[in-house]
């Protein structure tokens, strides 16, 4: 198997929406935050983390539980409106990681590309336009999520757009162009500080690392070495004391019959450690 060593390749098109909505973030300056705003800032982040963790990676990057057919739609379009790509795409690149974690193969190693390319460099380039669909051949009988991974700026206009015809303006701005940009960054700081910053409970094969202040932020994902322990468990704080709110809001919704089969953490086979 041949290693990777990114071009990289970067192309207009691939870059000019995510300069676009840094760039919009300025426009703070002549709309300062009051209350309100701030409210619709929290609150359109937090409904899409719960997108990007619950959806794209527990759900469709590892199946940790189940959903019916509608579910799984509206769960698609939900992590795809935090504007990071289908749901296949994210999915298939997601077990390329854990499959070849922090090795040459990895599609956003920071201990072998650096920080930036784990953290923005590779989801912004064209050398991963594509994917092997074969890695994510469950979902493929399901034409309305290909249809969906396809045209993956759907949802997040149509997020946008309600956001703006809720609110006009300054709703829109703190609560989809600010919010967007928190999003992004705190979801890419899983590839690239999760690898880096924190500490190792479990001796995995790679450097991932558990870290309260990125858990926090990320409702969960944060226990990321715990996750490269147990990487098809639903729940991803192990412990007690480890919160985990993705978790919390799935197992809540499993009392409703929503989701259902969440797959437990797996028990320890190997010796723990806790290391900085």
């Amino acid at each position: 198997m041949t290693s990777f060593v990114p071009s990289p390749k970067y192309q207009f098109g691939a870059v000019f929406f995510f300069l676009l909505i840094h760039t919009g973030v300025l426009a703070i300056w002549w709309t300062p935050p009051t209350m309100s705003l701030l409210v619709w800032l929290a609150a359109t982040y937090s409904i899409r983390m719960f997108g990007v963790t619950a959806g794209y990676h527990r759900y469709f990057g590892h199946r940790s539980y189940k959903l019916s057919r509608v579910a799984q739609f509206a769960m698609a379009f939900l992590a795809q409106s935090s504007a990071q790509k289908g749901v296949l795409w994210w999915a298939a690149h997601h077990r390329l990681h854990h499959r070849e974690s922090d090795r040459d193969r990895d599609v956003h190693s920071p201990t072998l590309r650096g920080f930036w390319w784990a953290h923005v460099g590779w989801v912004i380039s064209n050398d991963f336009d594509d994917y092997d669909p074969r890695s994510v051949n469950e979902f493929l009988q399901f034409p309305e999520i290909r249809w969906l991974d396809r045209h993956h700026w759907v949802p997040t206009v149509t997020f946008g757009g309600i956001v703006a015809l809720i609110g006009g303006w300054p709703t829109f701005l703190w609560g989809y162009v600010v919010s967007t940009v928190v999003l992004y960054h705190c979801t890419f700081a899983i590839n690239s500080l999760a690898h880096l910053w924190g500490t190792r409970r479990f001796d995995t094969p790679d450097e991932s690392r558990n870290n309260f202040w990125l858990a926090l932020i990320t409702f969960g994902e944060g226990w990321h070495n715990n996750h490269h322990f147990s990487p098809g468990s639903c729940r991803q704080g192990e412990r007690w004391w480890q919160l985990d709110i993705t978790y919390l809001v799935l197992k809540t919704l499993s009392w409703f019959g929503i989701v259902r089969d969440l797959r437990p953490f797996r028990k320890m086979t190997a010796p723990a450690r806790a290391t900085s």
